[in-house]
């Protein structure tokens, strides 16, 4: 019985390394693309590795655009809706777990009817909106329509709820306010939870192309994944250009997961206990 569930053991995990193999293989072709010269990518050759590597996308792409500045633009906003989301899901989880009052399941069925809406509907009115509050191609319009994820305060009231009241009782009569109490008591018993949702934010706020696309109009307000329009329609389409772009772009959000891999793994584990 030992020896059989050894070899499913083993037939398992060469399935998973097969299966992460194909997965990374999109993104292993795109960097390899990005080594390779524009001319030998047009000419349509099979071949995986480059024939004379090259880093000139990754200058063109450094120097013949202010990549910089969109690198920025994309860290301070994403890192800004990330901790804005974070504070609040654990903030409105909280007051829906532990308070009671009048209306809170309608209001809370309303927050959990928004996620069945897609962006596309709203983008109108949230476009008309932000141009009355006069935050056209401005990085706060980017910002203020992200400072609240209904995801994130579902999520965190179902976290929240197991938390045993006579903990947060206890802590009330040692004097310890609502925000203390939230801050201190709360947050370190949800942390899991918390660096999923912040990681799955800031992988949504990094990624966010078209309402920036939309909103922003200056060459010095855009993101990095308008970087990828503009080489598209600014030069000729090089294509090694474009692929060392995306390699540039994809780098952040590979570091914040490396870092954050084990509480991001211990999160989805409990979410889906859950």
């Amino acid at each position: 019985m030992h020896r059989r569930n050894r070899w499913f053991d083993g037939i398992v995990m060469l399935v998973l390394i097969a299966a992460g193999c194909l997965m990374l293989l999109p993104y292993l072709w795109m960097v390899l693309s990005s080594l390779k010269s524009n001319m030998e990518i047009v000419s349509g050759s099979h071949a995986l590795l480059p024939q004379h590597p090259s880093l000139e996308g990754y200058r063109t792409v450094l120097e013949d655009a202010p990549f910089g500045r969109w690198f920025l633009n994309s860290a301070m906003t994403s890192v800004v809706i990330t901790a804005a989301t974070l504070f609040t899901s654990a903030l409105a989880g909280y007051i829906f777990a532990k308070h009671q009052f009048k209306g809170q399941k309608l209001l809370f069925i309303l927050i959990l009817a928004t996620m069945m809406i897609p962006f596309q509907v709203v983008m109108i009115p949230t476009y008309l909106i932000t141009a009355k509050l006069g935050l056209v191609n401005h990085l706060l319009a980017i910002i203020l329509p992200n400072l609240v994820s209904s995801y994130g305060v579902f999520l965190a009231k179902q976290f929240i709820e197991d938390i045993p009241q006579d903990l947060l009782d206890a802590a009330r009569i040692d004097g310890a306010g609502e925000l203390r109490l939230m801050v201190r008591i709360i947050a370190p018993l949800i942390l899991p939870m918390l660096s999923a949702l912040g990681i799955f934010t800031f992988m949504n706020a990094w990624n966010n192309y078209l309402w920036p696309l939309i909103i922003l109009n200056d060459e010095s307000k855009m993101t990095v994944p308008l970087a990828l329009v503009y080489f598209n329609g600014t030069h000729m389409v090089n294509y090694n250009v474009v692929m060392s772009a995306a390699v540039l772009i994809t780098l952040p959000v590979i570091v914040v997961f490396l870092i954050f891999q084990k509480q991001f793994i211990k999160g989805l584990t409990m979410t889906g206990m859950k």
